[in-house]
């Protein structure tokens, strides 16, 4: 029988004692009470509460290597992402991956993919096939609903999703930015129970108030954390933390414990913040993950103190998983499967022809996945409209990797490369190929670098001699190397594009979203521009 000494944290029934946890076959078999004071202290594991793991670029199992670092026992894991490329297998494959290691990983049966029907998707999944994810895979919960104007208008097919969730007592992930009034009441009241969303307090109180579960997000783009701390303070017990998407060389630097350390430091106590990070996405989905209680699964972590937080030690079902900043688990070369399906690109398959009329632009918001609506002359070059670096408004394109098709195109503000192009076949939701460039040139080589992968992320400038790519040979989106490999070349390409002009804190991440038609106001698709407050394509000339 194994035995952990320290301070314990009953975060459940918020009392601290010195103590020490007995463990047998993976499970809490006691826990005693000790007359000595110890210097560190043990606690119950953090939950991300929401997260694509995909967004990592790693496969489950080498998420997990870096998580057990940084005190995360587990994660509530939507895996719509390679559901979007490879439909229910792509499940299955994030399922069998996350077992290889004993972390909590739980996934979701994706409820939107595809995510809309203006864009064109790898698979599609029916409520047949969430009700077969549930009773075969035994997922925890229907991944988020973002399709709320769907839920509004009760289409047929996505209120049969939500039937079958309710038919087996699972909880409904939501997806509702700005979301408020009538709109939101009907939305809830479908049965929609979370929100990681919200980007305004009040927005997170009225969805609080109306019994919602308020995720407070901090991914490697989208930060809401500054907005949403006030409300803990009051609603902690219907608040959880979440990362949602967050990039490897972010991940390898903090996870949820940042969160908490925040937290604490923006006055919230200790027992508050770890009802967040800790208790409420056990209770909340029904997770099997110990809470410090007899009996439960030997789940917790050790810490130097409750204000920094510093994990001197990670344990899960038992088995120590980390321990001072190195994880235990070794590496293990991820499975490849894909879904790719095209040739390379043309230059002349970039071309935008100028008709003298000006044009819609997106406007990207830093930390947000919102975007504005603009309209702007473009500069013209042998009768087709280019990127205007002076302005810059740059062209994007998005290219169907599931079938040959003609691209959309369109261009966008606020990216501020001043040369090359940047691509990626991480593109939300549906996940073709992404780019942005100040040049045709430049943008047809970058997306045909990921073409010849068949997945990844590229720095492209011909006036260089710059070719750099991090190849994401699973669905496109992961790799199979080892994290830190994976985090320093994502660096390198971060660094490129900042060096070449991007001021945005994660160029790469807001690229992903350009192509997330359920955020609102103005994204692109391979079918062309989506105005996502009328839910339409629309003319990209104004």
């Amino acid at each position: 029988m194994k035995k952990y000494s320290g301070n314990i944290v009953d975060v459940l029934n918020e009392k601290v004692y010195p103590g020490t946890i007995y463990v047998e076959n993976g499970k809490i078999k006691k826990i005693t009470k000790d007359l000595v004071e110890y210097e560190t202290f043990i606690l119950p594991g953090f939950i991300d509460a929401h997260v694509h793991v995909e967004s990592s670029m790693l496969p489950p199992s080498e998420f997990a290597r870096i998580a057990v670092i940084h005190g995360s026992v587990g994660c509530v894991s939507d895996a719509h992402e390679i559901a979007n490329v490879m439909g229910v297998e792509g499940v299955k494959y994030m399922i069998d991956s996350g077992h290889i290691f004993p972390f909590h990983f739980y996934f979701s049966a994706p409820s939107c993919v595809p995510a809309t029907c203006m864009e064109t998707s790898g698979a599609k999944i029916t409520a047949e096939d969430i009700e077969k994810m549930i009773l075969e895979y035994k997922v925890k919960y229907l991944g988020e609903m973002m399709n709320f104007p769907g839920v509004l208008r009760e289409l047929p097919e996505v209120m049969d999703k939500i039937k079958v969730a309710k038919k087996y007592n699972l909880p409904i992930d939501g997806h509702a930015p700005g979301l408020t009034g009538d709109d939101l009441k009907t939305y809830v009241k479908a049965g929609i129970s979370t929100d990681h969303e919200s980007f305004t307090e009040e927005e997170a109180l009225e969805k609080l108030k109306l019994g919602m579960k308020i995720l407070i997000r901090e991914g490697s783009a989208a930060k809401n954390f500054n907005e949403l701390i006030p409300l803990a303070d009051e609603y902690f017990e219907d608040m959880m933390f979440c990362s949602d998407d967050k990039h490897p060389n972010d991940l390898i630097k903090g996870h949820i414990n940042s969160l908490v350390r925040r937290s604490i430091s923006s006055g919230i106590s200790a027992m508050k913040t770890l009802r967040m990070a800790c208790v409420n996405p056990v209770l909340h989905y029904d997770l099997d993950v110990g809470l410090l209680q007899k009996g439960d699964s030997a789940d917790f972590i050790e810490v130097n103190n409750l204000h920094g937080f510093e994990i001197l030690k990670t344990v899960i079902k038992g088995t120590v998983v980390a321990e001072n900043n190195v994880t235990n688990l070794p590496y293990k070369p991820a499975k490849i499967v894909n879904n790719f399906n095209i040739a390379k690109k043309k230059i002349e398959d970039c071309f935008v022809p100028d008709k003298g009329k000006p044009v819609k632009v997106i406007e990207t918001i830093d930390h947000q996945l919102m975007t504005n609506k603009g309209t702007f002359m473009l500069k013209a070059q042998d009768g087709n409209l280019v990127s205007d670096i002076e302005n810059d408004i740059l062209k994007i394109v998005v290219i169907n990797r599931y079938s040959e098709a003609n691209p959309g195109i369109s261009f966008i503000k606020g990216f501020g490369l001043k040369d090359g192009a940047i691509a990626s076949s991480v593109a939300h939701d549906s996940h073709n190929i992404i780019v942005v460039g100040t040049n045709d040139k430049d943008i047809c080589d970058a997306a045909n670098m990921i073409i010849e992968k068949k997945g990844g992320i590229a720095f492209v400038s011909n006036k260089q001699q710059k070719y750099e790519i991090l190849p994401l040979p699973i669905a496109g989106l992961m790799s199979n190397e080892p994290y830190y490999v994976v985090a320093e070349k994502y660096d390198d390409l971060d660094i490129l594009a900042k060096i070449n002009g991007s001021k945005l804190i994660a160029p790469f991440m807001t690229l992903s979203f350009m192509a997330l038609l359920v955020i609102p106001s103005i994204k692109l698709s391979d079918k062309g521009l989506f105005d996502g407050e009328k839910f339409e394509l629309v003319d990209i000339y104004a």
